[in-house]
């Protein structure tokens, strides 16, 4: 199994050696295979969405899922965790949630000798996995709380630095139907999501085998696949991977496509403001991330183009005028890859 390298960009220099490489590269693809499997006995029918999620923590980022409730989010962000062998924690998002009710708070404690000194005590987000359970139901200061740590991987605390356990993600959840008393998520936080997934009503055989298999008297959690390192190891090898300079340039394209004055003025007249370059590092990471997960070891347009509404949706606005005449930003994301198709 050779990596074919010509013509290829890459991230960094490689930390193994050519043998090391292939034999990561090898034990990344059978684990991949098997991650999936064990996810698919616990999620029927969202293999869109399940691939996502995993290209989203391949790539070592976060993953915003949006859906209407009852559609096994909650479920497939616990599976990734058990699977993954990721240390996980869940926050149920709601309206008085404080950040240090996310991050922790000092305390005062008194000693034997009857001397003080505050003790921090770390909240649940020092976890390798942290589910945000209707994020936007929390204020816009607490929904704060997780910007330095999606960003920096780390929390500061009455000006002492925490890092965060190794490796880290947010998977959130967000329910698009009921607005009232919820706060919409600032451009600043979304765009530390590296992808919005939505989560739609899973297809008639999906749902009879919801029916049978999810209704009986016991479920068998899933099983462990990987574990921390072994992630992490897969994460590496993501960022080593070969790009072609034609899917770099194919990324660059699509992402300054999408920006008012830059792209084709049919489609950018209805724009309001367009993906920055984060989109771009984002879209780059998650193609190889893709790749791996369809057992190849280099990206393809395909990878670019199936990916870009997902990475692209949530760091775009339309105009006015746009959403009054019944635009989408999905199908203006459509219109503007079939021309790099």
């Amino acid at each position: 199994m050779g990596l074919n390298a010509e013509t290829a960009l890459k991230a960094q220099q490689p930390a193994w050696s050519d043998a090391q490489l292939e034999e990561v590269a090898g034990r990344a693809l059978d684990a991949i295979g098997a991650a999936r499997a064990a996810i698919g006995k616990a999620i029927f029918g969202q293999d869109r969405v399940v691939e996502e999620a995993l290209v989203t923590i391949l790539a070592g980022g976060h993953a915003l899922f949006v859906g209407a409730p009852g559609l096994a989010k909650t479920r497939l962000v616990d599976t990734l965790g058990r699977v993954l062998g990721l240390d996980a924690n869940r926050v149920q998002f709601t309206p008085d949630l404080m950040p240090s009710d996310i991050l922790g708070s000092e305390v005062l404690e008194e000693s034997a000798d009857h001397k003080r000194a505050f003790r921090f005590i770390k909240g649940p987000i020092f976890a390798q996995l942290l589910m945000a359970d209707e994020i936007n139901r929390a204020s816009p200061r607490t929904q704060s709380a997780l910007l330095q740590a999606m960003q920096e991987y780390h929390v500061t605390i009455a000006g002492e630095r925490y890092d965060l356990p190794q490796p880290f993600h947010v998977l959130a959840t967000q329910n698009p139907l009921e607005q009232e008393g919820t706060y919409p998520l600032p451009e600043a936080q979304l765009d530390r999501f590296l992808m919005q997934i939505d989560v739609p009503y899973p297809d008639r055989e999906a749902e009879r085998r919801i029916l049978i298999e999810t209704t009986g008297q016991t479920q068998a959690p899933p099983s462990p696949v990987l574990t921390a390192a072994g992630l992490m190891e897969i994460q590496q090898l993501v960022r080593l991977m070969p790009v072609g300079a034609a899917i770099v340039e194919t990324i660059l394209d699509i992402v300054r496509a999408a920006r008012p004055g830059e792209g084709d003025p049919a489609l950018t007249r209805y724009i309001s403001w367009g993906p920055g370059p984060r989109a771009a590092q984002a879209l780059m990471l998650a193609c190889r991330a893709r790749a791996l997960t369809q057992g190849r070891l280099a990206p393809s347009k395909a990878d670019v183009l199936a990916l870009a509404s997902p990475i692209l949706k949530h760091r775009m606005a339309l105009t006015y005028s746009a959403r009054a005449d019944g635009e989408s930003i999905i199908a203006v994301i459509d219109r503007l890859t079939q021309k790099f198709a």
